[in-house]
């Protein structure tokens, strides 16, 4: 079975140059090795390739037919190595990642379809989902994820700013009222995102208070979650890069802004940093800048 390179390409140059001294003085290698090599090469096959004298060489029958294959297999490894190097130096192949759905359809859609428009080489597929998705066994190169990263074997990098704000419509407090104090929550129609219809919101001010909220309204899609709150149907926790428009609007006002909420950071998530396609490591770059430019509600 052969499985050394080096020996087939030895050979080969043995055969074009016309001796083994020619072909060790091509490859830079000592008479000894190149010998060697063709030595081996011989063994495993169980054939002699090369009728050598101390004037000449010549192919043996076998050593024609065999040569004629090693030229096919080694200008594959040519091509082969050609492409991955074109696929180092240029955003090309298919990029398959994850984002939340709200900040996905809002944000990572259209900064993506303006990356892919200027890289046409690339094909991206996007999964918009609210859950956690284990990116190595969904074969995804990518996530953008609110939060710590609670899974030390992947790699985190910093995107951009964020908040989290308690917010509601101007026709939700007309009917309801303004919570003065994070335990009053209690009282009000809580949107919450999740599985669960209870849930903790943790508020930090000159006393830190933790209030245990019952859902009205449960849904596990931040944007189902957004529509709720726009249609004054109760009291959500959003993300500013979910709600800040909205709130600069007067769509939705912002609540208990004496006390802040613990910072939920975005992120991009790879399972490595070690040999990251290009395609990654670009858009990755690409979605930081776009996303650094579009900040545009100060720091809570």
């Amino acid at each position: 079975m052969i499985d050394n390179l080096p020996n087939l390409v030895a050979f080969d140059r043995i055969v074009s140059s016309g001796s083994l001294s020619a072909a060790a003085r091509e490859l830079d290698l000592s008479l000894a090795v190149v010998s060697k090599r063709l030595a081996q090469l011989e063994a495993s096959l169980g054939v002699r390739l090369l009728q050598r004298t101390t004037r000449r060489q010549a192919l043996t029958e076998e050593g024609t037919l065999f040569h004629a294959q090693v030229v096919r297999i080694l200008a594959e490894v040519d091509a082969a190595e050609a492409l991955l190097s074109r696929r180092r130096h240029s955003v090309s192949g298919l990029l398959r990642m994850t984002a939340p759905g709200d900040f996905g359809r809002r944000w990572v859609a259209p900064i993506l379809g303006d990356f892919q428009r200027l890289h046409p080489q690339l094909s991206v597929q996007l999964e918009l989902t609210d859950a956690v998705v284990d990116l190595v066994a969904h074969g995804l190169d990518l996530a953008v994820r609110f939060g710590s990263l609670a899974d030390s074997s992947l790699i985190a990098r910093p995107l951009a700013p964020n908040y989290r704000v308690l917010c509601a419509a101007p026709a939700y407090l007309q009917a309801h009222g303004a919570p003065a104090h994070p335990g009053e929550l209690t009282a009000h129609r809580c949107i919450v995102i999740g599985d669960q219809p209870r849930a903790e919101w943790r508020f930090q001010g000159e006393q830190d208070v933790t209030v245990r909220v019952h859902a009205a309204l449960l849904t596990n899609d931040g944007g189902a979650a957004n529509a709720w709150a726009l249609a004054g149907a109760g009291v959500a926790l959003k993300s500013i890069w979910d709600v800040g428009d909205d709130l600069v609007a007067g769509r939705l006002q912002r609540l208990l802004p004496a006390y802040s909420i613990a910072a939920a950071p975005l992120h991009a998530i790879y399972p490595h940093s070690g040999h990251l396609p290009l395609r990654v490591r670009a858009f990755v770059d690409y979605l930081r800048e776009r996303l650094g430019q579009a900040w545009r509600w100060g720091m809570g």
